[in-house]
């Protein structure tokens, strides 16, 4: 069973630990890792950047795929998760969207979920060494729900289930969305489990860039609204394996679109992104992070997981330009011990 959190409910860390730097405190750094689908392979940029540079996060807390990168850095898999982003093709994408007509969703997720399965194993939350969190949403109430105990890829599937795309995962009595409706870059969420600097990653800085399509079917047929099947020239009938092929060619198309012509899930998801690009600006503004790192990314679509090599390097680059502005945030709040100055940001890095 997962634990749940409405609001903030939690402590952090104990402000006395003590964290490296001999006698010196080190100040506790959170992070908190926005959705945005596919763009969420910039995060392992952004982690493997902070880390070389010394900068490790004691409180992690994701939306979406910011659940999925924050929770493999916490399991200790962002390896494993690395290296299945960047053997992704097109084709492969596709093999893991286990698409049905039928249920709450378009995509199952099950292919997915045993995917990260094998990746986290049976790891717990509460068991990790590193304080992580997710972040969904209930449907029935819209209420904001912390994830913070239980097994890691359920946390994981109940924060990225975007609706109508996949399914809502049941959790105890509620049925759980994705949290970015509610919280696209959970700050507030790594604040309240006692993060002193947050360091936040959003990916919807310039989401309404041009994307592209990961399946390509070629130009859509010019239909007008006047026309009806029984004016068009019937396509010969097929047989057999034919017959699936064309049917399954067809399913992906209405589902992803061409490049002329956005399909169903296109359409759905470019709607969310209106809605998460206006929810993040306001909870930002509300509640800004101490630093933000914003990838520029918009110009890859939310499906293609076959840029993971292009993301994540976006993601360095981004976390590279903020490390300066991150180690002299942390050497303000690092507390001078008797007559040693604070440390600068040279040892943090050491």
């Amino acid at each position: 069973m997962l634990d749940i959190l409405i609001g903030r409910g939690r402590n952090g860390p104990d402000s006395d630990e003590k964290v490296g730097l001999g006698s010196i405190r080190r100040p506790v750094i959170g992070l908190a890792l926005g959705g945005g689908a596919a763009r969420g392979f910039a995060h392992i940029g952004i982690v493997r950047t902070l880390v070389a540079h010394g900068i490790l996060p004691n409180v992690v807390v994701g939306t979406s795929i910011g659940a999925v990168v924050g929770g493999a850095y916490a399991a200790g898999q962002l390896d494993r998760l690395e290296d299945w982003a960047r053997s992704l093709q097109p084709r492969s994408v596709i093999s893991y969207l286990d698409i049905r007509l039928n249920g709450s969703g378009l995509i199952g997720g099950t292919k997915l979920a045993a995917e990260l399965e094998a990746a986290m194993g049976p790891s717990l939350i509460e068991e990790l060494p590193v304080k992580f969190a997710t972040v969904a949403t209930e449907v029935r109430t819209g209420h904001e729900i912390w994830l913070t105990h239980g097994r890691i890829v359920d946390a994981m599937r109940a924060s990225y289930a975007l609706p109508g795309i996949f399914a809502p995962v049941l959790v105890g009595d509620r049925w759980l969305v994705d949290g970015a409706l509610v919280n696209p870059v959970p700050v507030s969420a790594a604040r309240a489990f006692g993060a002193e600097i947050v360091i936040a990653a959003n990916l919807s800085s310039d989401v309404f860039a041009h994307s592209t399509t990961i399946y390509s079917h070629g130009p859509a047929p010019a239909v007008t609204i006047a026309e009806t099947p029984e004016v068009l020239d019937p396509a010969p009938p097929k047989r057999g394996f034919g017959r699936f092929f064309s049917a399954e060619r067809t399913m992906k198309r209405e589902f992803f679109g061409t490049a002329n012509r956005p399909g169903i899930s296109t359409i759905m998801v470019d709607a969310f992104n209106i809605m998460q690009d206006r929810i993040t600006r306001a909870r930002l503004a509300g509640d800004p992070p101490d630093l933000l790192i914003s990838p520029r990314v918009g110009q890859i679509g939310w499906f293609d997981f076959h840029r993971a090599d292009d993301l994540i390097a976006y993601g360095a680059r981004a976390a590279e330009r903020a490390i300066e502005s991150i180690q002299e945030a942390i050497g303000i709040l690092v507390p001078p011990s008797g007559d040693t100055a604070a440390p600068t940001a040279k040892a943090i890095k050491e």
